[in-house]
């Protein structure tokens, strides 16, 4: 019986491409008679969970193929089938399909890193649609990397540097690559200084590949710092994960305290002048502890406008 090795043929039709499933790959495969294979399989998987392979096979071809076989081994056995890891087609026709998914639960002991699942396909082309051909076959691998803990992604946004008697925004973005948690809280703490508004949040439940964002106003002390130096910031993350366990999360970062210099901007448009304030979009009845002569100044300076814009209106 004549037996066909493709792995190296392979290569020039097999491609990987996203797929409706997150993280996960597509294979598609050609094999002889115009037979296409599609495999779906996720990238990375985490310890003691289940996961799903799907196939697609389909028979563009004008002629039948019979005693179609898929093999699947994994030699390490970091992947334990939940059912038989054969699939058996006794033919398919022209223009038919056949799809099914095989179940895998990754073994509490499997190490990390990537693992691989054979597969040994096989079928038989009847030409003519009458005469069996010799059996045809080609053999492939796909990698999945296998994960200890599920990635969780914490992002944090604060100034590059803060300064007394000003406020100063900090926001915090966690997202779920793996899985959905339940019971989220989060919450940002930070030494020596005030927030406006809530510091602490709390979710019932939390998809995964959902960014969530809060977001927290601080206010520095109203001293003069002479000398600079760093606050800790931490934002704290809480959550029950898939398996019914509770974990936490921390991610810390350096907050520069240093001395006012001359002129500030802050991070709504406000301007800093020395002791004074200029709020954002400046109009007489937002100018916030500002000298009387620069008052004038504004005042003269906004009838100059005024002028030039009549002016411009008359042509």
């Amino acid at each position: 019986m004549k037996k066909h090795l493709l792995i190296f043929t392979l290569f020039p039709l097999l491609f990987f491409s996203n797929s409706e499933y997150a993280y996960s790959e597509t294979i598609k495969l050609s094999q002889e008679g115009g037979m296409e294979i599609e495999i779906i399989h996720p990238d990375s998987v985490l310890l003691d969970r289940t996961f799903s392979i799907s196939f697609l096979i389909q028979n563009n071809g004008w002629e039948s193929k019979q005693d179609i076989r898929l093999t699947l081994t994994n030699t390490d056995n970091a992947f334990v089938a939940v059912a038989d890891e054969q699939i058996k087609i006794e033919e398919l026709t022209a223009s038919s399909s056949f799809g099914t998914t095989l179940d895998y639960v990754v073994s509490e002991d499997a190490t990390e890193g990537t693992h691989f699942i054979n597969i040994d396909y096989s079928q038989v082309l009847l030409s003519n649609n009458v005469d069996p051909m010799p059996l045809t076959q080609m053999n492939f691998a796909i990698p999945i990397e296998v994960q200890n803990r599920p990635e969780i992604i914490i992002e944090t946004i604060t100034p590059e540097s803060i300064f007394a008697n000003s406020e100063f925004s900090i926001q915090a973005t966690i997202t779920s690559e793996d899985i959905d948690l339940e019971d989220v809280t989060l919450e940002i703490i930070a030494p020596d200084v005030e927030f406006r508004g809530d510091t602490y949040y709390k979710l019932s439940s939390l998809e995964k590949q959902t960014p969530y964002t809060i977001s927290a106003e601080l206010i520095t002390p109203l001293e003069n710092v002479t000398t600079e130096y760093t606050i800790p910031v931490k934002v704290v993350l809480t959550y029950v994960d898939d398996l019914g366990e509770t974990n936490t999360s921390t991610q810390s970062m350096p907050l520069l305290l240093r001395p006012k210099t001359f002129m500030e901007l802050t991070n709504d448009g406000g301007i800093w002048i020395g002791d004074f304030f200029i709020a954002p979009y400046v109009s007489i009845g937002t100018i916030v502890g500002i000298p009387a002569g620069t008052i004038l100044s504004l005042i003269i300076r906004r009838a100059q406008n005024k002028k030039k814009n009549s002016s411009s209106d008359s042509n």
